[in-house]
């Protein structure tokens, strides 16, 4: 007997209906939707379905919300963007925060943000398979717990909020499995604290390897940066502006070349020439190539002038390693105490969502650019992968909480004519 159209009904007066066919499995069958990931992007778009009046099941595998944030990122992490740009919908960053907010600020601006709205995600609850059942017009989310046990989330719709960052990037490099000293990943890294007067290599010329290697040198260690590619380094502000907002307001004039060259030319003037210590720019400007690769530009708050003051030296792309040592391609070969790996991060949606039109397969990432990715088919939502941090987190979680909030009432509204159609029936 197909018990559909019952438990649709519970599923109306309970938003969490939970079926329990099993002491470790069970099943809850969403009324709102399913949303995979509690961190900025998936508070956001709670909060906002919220305000339309639509409950949601948040889960993630952690056991904390912004759990990159809280458990992935190093002491002196500070938001690279003004606060106004990092603010989630609904609820600004406090007054009384700096421009740019410390990691534990703005940790708590995110737990008094989920504290505000009732967010409560299902915590150390890892998604292993999510697929669209067409029999039943639902998304069925498996998830394992801690302990192994397993619950399915059936709902009309799933909100893929996992983002950019799921996982961390380690690159294969020849010999690094034969390197006697310490080898990490950013995601692992604290504080230079503990490697005084070591000679510490980091590979990758982000802003998270420029602000390690910074750290690094407060805390007495002698870094070294591989730099395999062109970068395009920035002042963080000019002209008594964030350089970031400064941008912004200017392409609301001008076109993307114009404004490059513009950032470009006082970068020029307030920097100097950077390719004299190793940091050739990009024959593309910063603004045109973060449009076209997502390729970030490096906004510095002091590592330049270390590098420029040789405490921060400069290699190539690394050729091979062995033991202590590290052969470069330009033939010169150091001898290092540890490898720190600021390599970034990679979405991990294909290995847990069984769908091929919305998300590629190759990166994870939603396969329309930015602004028309945040939706796919049969209820399928994107948001955190604009490739334009919170600000593009934001934009989509309204569109999508809009998108679902015109659905539920629409519904709603059709589940009261229904009933009061039947009243009037009633002798």
């Amino acid at each position: 007997m197909d018990n559909t159209k019952e438990i649709q009904g519970k599923m109306a007066h309970d938003p969490h209906y939970v079926f329990s066919y099993c002491k470790l499995r069970r099943q809850v069958w969403v009324a709102g939707p399913v949303i995979v990931g509690a961190g900025p992007s998936g508070l956001a778009t709670a909060a906002c379905l919220k305000e339309q009046g639509v409950p949601s099941v948040l889960i993630e595998r952690s056991n904390c919300i912004a759990s990159l944030w809280q458990l992935k990122t190093y002491d002196r992490l500070r938001l690279h963007l003004p606060k106004r740009f990092c603010e989630l919908p609904l609820m600004p960053c406090p007054k009384n925060f700096p421009t740019y907010p410390d990691k534990q600020q703005f940790i708590d601006y995110l737990e008094a943000y989920a504290k505000r709205f009732s967010i409560n995600p299902v915590f150390d609850s890892s998604v292993e398979r999510a697929e669209f059942d067409e029999s039943i017009g639902m998304w069925r989310v498996k998830s394992v717990g801690m302990k192994g046990e397993e619950t399915e989330y059936v709902s009309r719709w799933l909100v893929v909020a996992t983002g950019e960052n799921a996982e961390a990037v380690v690159p294969e490099i020849t010999g690094i499995g034969e390197f006697c000293g310490e080898v990490k990943h950013t995601s692992e890294y604290e504080s230079g604290s503990i490697y005084n007067g070591k000679k510490v290599l980091v590979v990758g010329c982000g802003n998270s390897g420029m602000e390690v290697c910074l750290d690094l040198c407060n805390h007495n260690a002698k870094p070294s940066l591989v730099v395999r590619d062109a970068v395009h380094v920035l002042p963080r502000d000019m002209l008594g502006k964030s350089t970031f907002g400064l941008s912004m307001w200017m392409l609301k004039w001008l076109p993307v070349r114009l404004v490059d060259r513009f950032l470009l030319f006082v970068s020029w003037l307030i920097l100097g020439n950077t390719a004299r210590f190793g940091l050739d720019r990009p024959t593309v400007g910063p603004l045109e190539l973060k449009n076209i690769s997502g390729k970030t530009p490096v906004l510095d708050v002091g590592a330049l002038a270390k590098i420029k003051s040789g405490d921060i030296k400069i290699y190539p792309s690394i050729q091979q390693i062995e033991d202590h040592s590290v052969q470069f391609l330009n033939g010169e070969t150091e001898i290092f105490d540890a490898i720190i790996l600021a390599t970034g991060y990679k979405s991990n949606v294909p290995s847990w969502l069984k769908e091929k039109e919305m998300f590629s397969e190759k990166d994870g990432y939603p396969r329309r650019p930015f602004p028309n990715g945040w939706k796919g088919g049969c209820g399928l939502y994107a948001v955190g992968f604009t490739k334009r941090g919170l600000l593009g987190a934001s934009m989509d979680a309204k569109r999508i909480a809009e998108d679902i909030g015109k659905c539920w009432k629409l519904e709603s509204n059709h589940l009261v004519t229904t009933k009061q159609s039947l009243m009037s029936l009633q002798p």
